[in-house]
């Protein structure tokens, strides 16, 4: 991750947070607009970040879950103020798209698939978020009736020619994606992260919970593509992961959801 070295602590952070990190140097970590975040380094490092009001709760909830089966942060704390604050420990290593790790695609691909399949037979018992599946239909299909359509995304090779298309898809289809593995939701290189090639652990947990496996698939199909600029480790991944239960053509289905966003 990308870190920028803040000359002081920004006002806005919270008191009770501020003097956990008061002696601490802070570096701006953001990588999206959707949220920032704040590298904390103080001792093993710890992560801080900042959404709007109740946007940051679930992940909360998740992350403190993932965590409970040895899978991701710590939670150190949590507050709703005018804004959400999410402290969390620092996961050890380096994420998916550190150099040493992107000049060794093959070990990468099998790596990150591997883990993925780890993840998704990981007992599911007592998650916050029960049907992760119907909440990511429910908003593909708001999104379609309000005419948010990306048809730039994702890449050609699960692309559609129209909104119209990718709906038709989506709801002659929907019923091959079931709610039945903890899923990552976001299962990208940048929200893995790998300690000399052994997984660590993942972040934001935003998206996750009981859900369809071929959402994480899929995303980390994508992830490789972007970052390794080919689409060459597709089926490599699709081997590695395991084809008794990765089904490509359910992989054009959970396309025709994320082009509605």
């Amino acid at each position: 991750m990308n870190k920028t070295l803040l000359n002081g602590i920004p006002s806005e952070i919270p008191e009770d947070i501020r003097r956990f990190i008061s002696t601490a140097n802070i570096y701006d970590s953001s990588c999206s607009p959707e949220a920032k975040v704040y590298f904390i380094d103080r001792g093993d490092g710890y992560y801080l970040k900042c959404s709007g009001k109740g946007k940051l709760e679930r992940e909360y909830r998740m992350t403190e879950y993932f965590h409970s089966k040895g899978l991701g942060a710590e939670v150190l704390n949590y507050a709703s103020y005018d804004s959400d604050w999410l402290l969390t420990t620092a996961v050890t290593g380096e994420d998916g798209t550190y150099e040493e790790y992107l000049r060794k695609p093959e070990l990468l691909c099998d790596t990150v698939a591997y883990e993925l399949r780890r993840l998704h037979e990981t007992d599911y018992s007592g998650c916050p978020v029960m049907d992760r599946t119907g909440e990511y239909l429910a908003v593909a299909e708001k999104n379609y009736r309000g005419g948010e359509y990306d048809k730039e995304y994702p890449s050609d090779k699960f692309g559609y020619r129209s909104a119209k298309e990718a709906y038709s898809v989506l709801m002659a289809e929907k019923e091959a994606l079931q709610s039945d593995v903890l899923l990552h939701g976001d299962y990208c290189l940048p929200n893995i992260i790998l300690n000399n090639w052994k997984f660590s652990g993942v972040i934001d947990l935003g998206y996750a919970g009981v859900g369809d496996r071929h959402i994480d698939i899929f995303w980390g199909v994508w992830s490789l593509y972007l970052n390794l600029k080919t689409d060459k480790y597709r089926k490599r991944f699709l081997d590695a992961y395991g084809r008794d239960k990765a089904y490509e053509p359910i992989l054009r289905v959970v396309a025709a959801a994320e082009v509605f966003g």
